[in-house]
């Protein structure tokens, strides 16, 4: 009963996205005193999705080096130059810019392995690529953001790499340490750490609102074509990645949601730490948007396969 209360609560992200933003726009002070605690909420999150993530989900990453040496090419290659490329051409304000390719340049979603199941597509193959992209995060996120980033601004390359280490990879490894020392003893609380999740991802979009509330109407229109042109990218040069490469199918869907899917909620908080409240607000809005996006194009596929099966079943002849 816990777990499925659990699931049904991480499943309206949405809501509670939608009422976390409104809350900062009224009344900013019940979310800026997360601000000066973003590392340690982030930890906490990722010390959570360290305990629900079995080690052997990393074993893709082993058995499938090809493939996911050419996800990462896809991966960190599409989106940071998508990035920089939109806002060159929509000439956004040097810290928006700047919070854009943070986005680009961040790794996988954690849910995108969900998107993939629903979309019928590698779910093992895509549990590799996220685990990849954020094993690889630490090095690769800040140095693709500097090099794009500085003809912007002075990006601090060192600082960022510790903060995600501090944030993700330790957190993580801790959490897979704690799954592996007690084994199934925690799998009647599986579901709470993804709603916990969950909590933080609106929260942190609540807050990037609470910070910039007097300056959101001036830049939210031009930022969300920034960010749907961005994941709409993303979903089409991943699958086309995928067409490229000779991929079936299946690993098509699973590059497109894994290059269209940012963990944008990473994003949000080294915005928020290392460049500006309002750079996290493309982050904020591609950590809501590319779920909404990927979920419907996951409906989409599945409704398709659905129909083609249902072609592909002889039909009885009533005699």
């Amino acid at each position: 009963m816990f777990n499925k209360l659990c699931d049904r609560f991480s499943g309206l992200m949405m809501v509670w996205v939608v009422l976390a933003c409104g809350a900062g726009y009224v009344w900013p002070p019940v979310l800026v005193w997360m601000k000066p605690h973003l590392d340690w909420l982030f930890m906490l999150t990722m010390l959570g999705i360290g305990i629900v993530t079995p080690p052997h989900d990393f074993n893709e990453i082993v058995k499938r080096p090809r493939l996911v040496a050419l996800g990462m090419a896809a991966q960190f290659g599409i989106m940071p130059v998508c990035a920089f490329l939109v806002a060159k051409g929509l000439s956004l304000p040097k810290d928006l810019a700047v919070g854009l390719i943070l986005a680009g340049a961040a790794p996988d979603a954690m849910a995108a392995g969900v998107v993939s199941y629903a979309a019928h597509a590698d779910v093992a193959y895509s549990v590799a690529l996220t685990g990849t992209s954020t094993l690889l995060a630490p090095v690769v996120t800040p140095a693709l953001t500097y090099f794009f980033g500085k003809t912007y601004i002075e990006i601090a390359f060192t600082p960022m790499m510790i903060s995600i280490l501090k944030m993700v990879i330790a957190p993580l490894a801790v959490g897979m340490a704690i799954k592996r020392a007690t084994g199934k003893r925690l799998d009647g609380m599986v579901a709470l750490f993804p709603a916990l999740s969950t909590v933080f991802i609106a929260g942190i979009c609540g807050l990037v609102v609470a910070l910039n509330k007097d300056t959101l109407a001036e830049v939210t229109g031009l930022v969300f074509v920034a960010v749907f042109l961005l994941n709409l990218l993303g979903l089409a040069l991943g699958y086309g990645a995928g067409m490229l490469f000779g991929f079936d199918v299946k690993r098509r869907r699973t590059l497109a949601i894994g290059v269209g899917m940012q963990n944008a909620g990473l994003g949000a908080v080294l915005a928020i730490k290392h460049i500006s409240a309002r750079a996290a607000v493309p982050n904020a809005l591609f950590a809501t948007w590319c779920i909404v996006s990927a979920s419907l194009l996951a409906w989409y596929w599945s409704r398709r396969d659905r129909r083609t099966n249902a072609e592909d079943v002889p039909r009885s002849t009533v005699v």
